[in-house]
């Protein structure tokens, strides 16, 4: 674990407190996450989400997968926010996945946030372009999964 006293860059700092956003959020709210694949959920995990959090990769075409969201977490969250996070990949497939379920999403009416990708985007595009990569970035962060 990062000492305390090291203080972090301050694009670190900005991805962290995303994350930690988060994981608060998640944690008070049940809002599920949207990920590409398994491995995204074992880092989120590793990051202490503990929430819900959806997979796009199991074998269902959009159309399902989408309904299947719509069906399970409806438009809007208890708190009238947003129903879910969307969190693919910053890299190419990733932003094509993004914009093609916001897309569909917002088709049935469904409000997502995509904030944290954003920060994560702008924040740590040198060191991971991934979901899955966040895990080896816990010490830079300054992180730990509780």
């Amino acid at each position: 674990m990062r000492s305390p006293r090291v203080p972090l860059h301050p694009r670190h700092e900005e991805a962290r407190e995303a994350l930690l956003g988060l994981r608060e959020d998640q944690g008070s709210t049940g809002r599920p996450i949207l990920v590409e694949g398994p491995r995204d959920v074992t880092a989120l995990r590793a990051l202490g989400l503990t929430g819900p959090i959806e997979v796009v990769n199991r074998g269902w075409d959009v159309a399902r997968r989408i309904a299947h969201l719509v069906e399970t977490y409806g438009t809007r969250g208890d708190d009238g926010g947003p129903a879910l996070h969307l969190l693919m990949d910053w890299d190419r497939t990733g932003g094509r996945l993004q914009t093609t379920f916001r897309r569909r999403l917002e088709a049935f009416d469904v409000k997502v946030d995509e904030e944290v990708r954003r920060v994560l985007m702008r924040c740590l595009k040198p060191e991971t372009r991934t979901v899955e990569g966040l895990s080896g970035l816990i010490d830079v962060l300054g992180l730990d999964g509780r």
